[in-house]
């Protein structure tokens, strides 16, 4: 077995080889990415918000609602209801800015709005108009607690759908421009590998990105997370560029059909 096949797809000799790897090789590859990267974007919500979250409903009062576009509060004007590290809840009736949280994400209640802080300012979104919501602690408790499993599940599930959707748009749009630079550096690549090596190119920053969500969830400042998240692309690009040198050049490349076949008489 070639040694490279221990270090895919974690060295760009390693990527190179899903360039002649059959397609299904690369399937698996990714869905084992995307099912990591899926457990631990599940991990950081359960991790860093689901506390936040039940410690919200627990302050909330037994008989208040989101009615008719407004919310019907039966408590103070301003009420804070959970601060945790990543996500931050209260109700201020009127947004005097009475509270400001450290965390890197501030949800606040107002009387027709809902305030959404974080590290780039400020949105404002309407409520539901047509809609009753329960917001109080006495329905909201066991529906939270019936459903944040499936919450969970179904975060998994999204993850991995988007990240292989987007790992397939990608290589779809670098395949082409991968291939002409093979093209113009003479390396044995067609368009279908070409495709494949853009794919598999993409698998090492996804691997940072897990990494790095995991150290969020554990303290990471939001400013250093912002970081990986660009440095991952830039990652998938270098491994994409170095990935295409480890290809054979087509002048080294392995000749198709029987070398020893060719038309003529053989030198005696």
């Amino acid at each position: 077995m070639n040694a490279s096949a221990f270090s895919e797809p974690f060295t760009p000799r390693g990527v190179a080889v899903f360039a002649r790897a059959k397609f299904n090789r690369l399937l698996l590859a990714q869905f084992i990415f995307a099912t990591l990267a899926g457990l631990a974007v599940a991990w950081f919500f359960y991790h860093a918000c689901f506390s936040a979250i039940q410690t919200a409903i627990d302050n909330l009062p037994s008989d208040s609602e989101i009615n008719s576009g407004a919310l019907d509060w039966h408590g103070d004007s301003f009420s804070e209801l959970a601060d945790g590290h990543f996500v931050a809840f209260d109700v201020d009736i009127s947004h005097s800015g009475q509270f400001r949280s450290a965390a890197d994400l501030q949800v606040e209640f107002g009387h027709e709005t809902i305030r959404v802080f974080s590290l780039f300012g400020y949105a404002d979104f309407l409520y539901p108009s047509n809609d009753i919501i329960s917001f109080n602690r006495t329905e909201l408790d066991p529906q939270w607690k019936a459903w944040r499993a499936v919450i969970l599940f179904i975060i998994i599930l999204a993850t991995i759908f988007a990240l292989l959707l987007s790992w397939w748009i990608l290589a779809t749009l670098y395949f082409l421009p991968v291939w002409l630079a093979g093209f113009f550096t003479n390396r044995d690549l067609d368009l279908r590998a070409s495709w494949k090596l853009s794919g598999a190119a993409l698998l090492p920053g996804a691997l940072m990105m897990t990494a790095g969500i995991l150290f969020y969830g554990l303290g990471l400042p939001l400013v250093t997370f912002l970081f990986i998240f660009g440095a991952h692309f830039v990652l998938g690009w270098l491994y994409l560029f170095f990935g295409l040198a480890f290809l054979p050049r087509t002048s080294s490349a392995i000749p198709k059909g029987n070398p020893f076949k060719q038309g003529g008489k053989r030198e005696s």
